[in-house]
């Protein structure tokens, strides 16, 4: 297995991952990180746990620069998630400047539409949420390089069939 220095990823997300305390790669991590920074789509699978939005992550935070529009969208099917998933990118970005915006239901509009007006480099949403925001005309998308629809089995099994098509 290649240590995380053996997988090309950029010196501010090499310093994330020692400060996090990770020392190795799992396996969907060596799989995916190197594809993912050669620019290439990515289909993977694998059990709670064993890494999959560092897989995600690691490469995108490396490969982003800096915009004034979102680079990054990351579609989560619950809040949880996404919260899980904000935290992780905040994390493994520690020593990279850049703006993320965490947009999800059940929470009234004002924190994420000021978090939309930021410019973030980052959205994180539940596909509800961003619908929404997008219909009102309140977020672009145009700009984004790296989409992310995670757990896309259980988004299907919400019913946002016809969303993610």
């Amino acid at each position: 297995m290649p240590a995380f220095t053996e997988l090309n990823l950029s010196p501010p997300v090499l310093r994330a991952i020692e400060k996090a305390g990770y020392t190795e790669p799992t396996p969907i991590q060596a799989q995916a990180i190197p594809i993912a920074l050669e620019g290439r789509d990515i289909i993977g699978a694998s059990q709670t746990g064993t890494g999959k939005t560092a897989a995600f992550a690691l490469p995108i935070i490396s490969r982003m620069v800096p915009s004034d529009r979102p680079q990054c969208l990351i579609l989560e099917p619950t809040r949880e998630l996404a919260a899980q998933v904000e935290e992780q990118m905040r994390l493994f970005g520690y020593y990279r400047p850049m703006n993320v915006v965490l947009l999800h239901g059940g929470v009234g509009y004002g924190n994420q539409t000021d978090g939309l007006s930021r410019k973030p480099d980052v959205i994180i949403a539940t596909p509800g949420r961003l619908l929404d925001l997008q219909r009102s005309g309140q977020i672009k998308l145009d700009k984004v390089q790296f989409l992310v629809v995670d757990e896309a089995d259980r988004m299907l099994d919400l019913g946002f069939a016809d969303d993610l098509a």
